[in-house]
C-alpha cells in the first residue's frame, strides 16, 4: 500500500500565528497602549495631552525588495490624533502628528531592518496569575510561598518563616510583615479577625507587628522600600498604588485575572487588570490554609503554566517602553514652556519611540536574521 502524498496546499499555513498577532498589534496592541498612556498631565494637573484611538498608518516609503537594495527598513508611517487641553482657559487644541516608522512585516512572516532580513522569535514564559510553592526547611520544617506574577509590573510574593511569621516581597525588595501591608491597606485587626479562617495563625505575625495605625504600617512600607528617603503616609500610599493598583504600571491582564479568580476563588470582574486587596487577602488566606493541609501548590515550570509571547505582544511591550520615555518629555517641556505657545506637535519628541523600536530589532535576543538555507 503506498503512502498517502500530501499536497503542498493542504499544509497549514505555518506564519499565520506570527501575522495574527502583528495584525493584532497594530490593531489592538498600539490602541491599548495609546489609551493606557493618556493622559499625560503636567505636574499641577493645568494641562492633558490625551492620545485619541483613531491613528492611521502612511504608506511605506520602500517596497519589501527596494528596502533591500537602500539598506532601508520596510515600514510605515504612525500618524496619531493628539488633544492638549489647557484646564484653566478652557482651550483645547487637536492635531495629528506623527510619532514614529513602525517596522512592517511582510508576506513571508518577516521584518526588513536595514536591509536585512529579520524575523521575531516567540517567548515562551511564564503565565500571569498566583503560584503556590511548598519548601523544606534546613530543620526539615515545612514552608510555603505565593508568588503573583503580572504581564507587567511587581512581582509580589508572600512567605512563611520557621517562625509562622509570613512575610512579603516586592520585586525582591526587603521583607515586610504581612500585617503591616494588611494595615496599610486599611484592614483593621477586628476585620482581619473576620477575614481569615485561620487567625491563630496570623496573630504571631501580628504580635511582632509594631504598626498601630494605617499611617503607621504606610510610613513602615515606605521605609523598607524606600530606606533612607523621608518617610510619610502619603508617600507609602502613592507607592503602593504605584506598584499594584495603577493601570498604567501594573497589568495582571486577562489569563491572569481568570487565573487568579480560579485558584482564589474569587469573582472579580475580568476586566479588573490591576491587583485589588481581596486578591492579596485571599492569597494570604490561601497561603495560610496550605500550613493545615487545604489547598494545593503548584507547578510553576509546568507547561499548563506557560504561555507562548508572540510577536504582536513583544513589539507592544516595546512600544510601551518608548511611550514611557515620550511621557517624561512631555511632562518636562509642559513645565518648562509657555502654555499659551504649547501644541501637541512641540510637546512631542519622536526620537524615544523610534530609538525603543530600533533597539528591539537590532540588539533584542529575539530579533534574529532570517536563516536563508534550507
Amino acid at each position: 500500500m503506498g503512502i498517502p502524498h500530501t499536497r503542498l496546499d493542504d499544509l497549514p499555513d505555518l506564519i499565520e500565528v506570527q501575522k495574527k498577532s502583528f495584525e493584532w498589534f497594530l490593531k489592538e496592541g498600539l490602541k491599548e497602549e495609546l489609551l493606557s498612556f493618556s493622559p499625560i498631565k503636567d505636574y499641577t494637573g493645568r494641562l492633558e495631552l490625551h492620545f485619541l484611538p483613531n491613528y492611521t498608518f502612511d504608506n511605506a516609503k520602500y517596497t519589501v525588495e527596494e528596502a533591500r537594495i537602500h539598506d532601508a527598513t520596510y515600514a510605515k508611517q504612525l500618524r496619531v490624533m493628539i488633544r492638549l487641553v489647557n484646564r484653566d482657559s478652557g482651550e483645547i487644541k487637536e492635531q495629528e502628528v506623527y510619532i514614529g516608522d513602525i517596522p512592517t512585516m511582510t508576506d513571508k512572516g518577516t521584518f526588513i531592518v536595514n536591509g536585512a532580513e529579520r524575523v521575531i522569535v516567540s517567548q515562551i514564559v511564564r503565565s500571569p496569575g498566583v503560584y503556590f510553592k511548598r519548601e523544606i526547611s534546613p530543620a526539615g520544617k515545612r514552608l510555603y510561598n505565593a508568588t503573583m506574577i503580572p504581564n507587567r509590573g511587581a512581582w509580589l510574593k508572600i512567605e512563611t518563616d520557621s517562625n509562622d511569621l509570613i512575610y512579603v516581597k516586592i520585586d525582591k525588595n526587603r521583607k515586610i510583615l504581612a500585617t503591616t501591608l494588611l494595615k496599610a491597606m486599611g484592614i483593621t485587626v477586628g476585620e482581619m479577625e473576620t477575614l481569615f479562617t485561620h487567625f491563630e495563625f496570623l496573630k504571631k505575625t501580628l504580635d511582632k507587628d509594631t504598626a498601630e495605625t494605617t499611617d503607621d504600617a504606610l510610613i513602615e512600607v515606605y521605609k523598607k522600600l524606600r530606606p533612607g528617603d523621608p518617610a510619610s503616609p502619603q508617600g507609602g500610599r502613592q507607592i503602593l498604588e504605584a506598584r499594584f493598583f495603577d493601570e498604567k504600571k501594573y497589568d495582571i491582564g486577562r489569563v491572569g485575572r481568570y487565573k487568579l479568580n480560579k485558584k482564589l476563588n474569587l469573582n472579580i470582574p475580568k476586566n479588573q487588570r490591576t491587583l485589588t486587596v481581596q486578591d492579596i487577602v485571599a492569597s494570604i488566606e490561601y497561603l495560610i490554609n496550605l500550613t493545615y493541609d487545604e489547598g494545593s501548590v503548584d507547578d510553576i515550570d509546568h507547561l499548563g503554566n506557560r504561555r507562548i509571547r508572540s510577536v504582536g505582544e513583544l513589539l507592544q511591550n516595546q512600544f510601551r517602553v518608548g511611550l514611557s520615555r515620550i511621557e517624561r518629555i512631555v511632562k518636562e517641556r509642559m513645565t518648562l514652556q509657555d502654555s499659551e505657545t504649547l501644541t501637541p506637535l512641540n510637546l512631542l519628541n519622536t526620537k524615544p519611540l523610534v530609538a525603543s523600536l530600533k533597539e528591539f530589532f537590532g540588539s533584542s535576543q529575539l530579533s534574529q536574521f532570517m536563516d536563508q538555507i534550507n
